[in-house]
């Protein structure tokens, strides 16, 4: 039962989703885990993405879909440091991410951000004004292929891809893997496809 309501999602499915789906008494999370170990090894994985489950192509197959894949929404300068910011450091403020980049961080960055499911709202920062914090979602973590915001890249192997400096960057700084200092209102549209701002497995 399990495999078929995974099967038949279009989103990856949280055990609490999955079990509300079940007959009562169904233990969910084992199921999951039973399924998990039934798919080890095949062309189809079951992969937890955060707190979701869904089935992925297996990694090392992925080159097969390459040719099927288009990608043709390009993000700017200002949006690719911004969202770079918030993985890295989320839950981050708008003023942290202003502080991290130089430079003010416009309204419609951070909208454009939210529009395509990659950046939500967290919780509120318990501080004078209590700002709204931003968070990477589920769905950004599905399309580079991570588990969770501790699978992304590190120091070494950002440098090692050639998207760092060799100059370790400031103390409290996001990775830089692009120029800082400009100023948003001059940013146009870089030439990074939104498949390449993280290289996934």
């Amino acid at each position: 039962m399990v495999e078929a309501v995974l099967f038949a999602s279009a989103q990856p499915m949280s055990l609490r989703e999955i079990a509300a789906r079940l007959p009562m008494g169904c233990d969910a999370a084992e199921a999951v885990q039973a399924l998990r170990s039934r798919y080890e090894g095949r062309g189809v994985q079951l992969t937890r993405v955060g707190d979701a489950w869904a089935f992925r192509t297996a990694g090392d197959l992925a080159f097969l879909m390459q040719e099927s894949v288009v990608e043709t929404r390009r993000l700017s300068r200002a949006a690719t440091e911004t969202l770079a910011i918030i993985a890295y450091h989320q839950p981050v403020t708008r003023t942290e991410i202003e502080e991290i980049r130089g430079v003010a961080v416009s309204r419609g960055t951070l909208d454009q951000l939210i529009e395509m499911e990659w950046v939500r709202i967290g919780r509120r920062r318990q501080t004078p004004g209590r700002p709204v914090t931003f968070v990477v979602t589920e769905t950004f973590l599905d399309h580079f292929g991570l588990e969770s915001a501790r699978d992304l890249p590190g120091l070494a192997e950002l440098r090692a891809a050639g998207l760092l400096e060799s100059r370790p960057p400031g103390e409290g700084m996001v990775p830089n893997m692009f120029e800082a200092g400009q100023d948003e209102a001059d940013d146009g549209d870089s030439d990074i496809p939104a498949d390449d701002l993280f290289e996934s497995e």
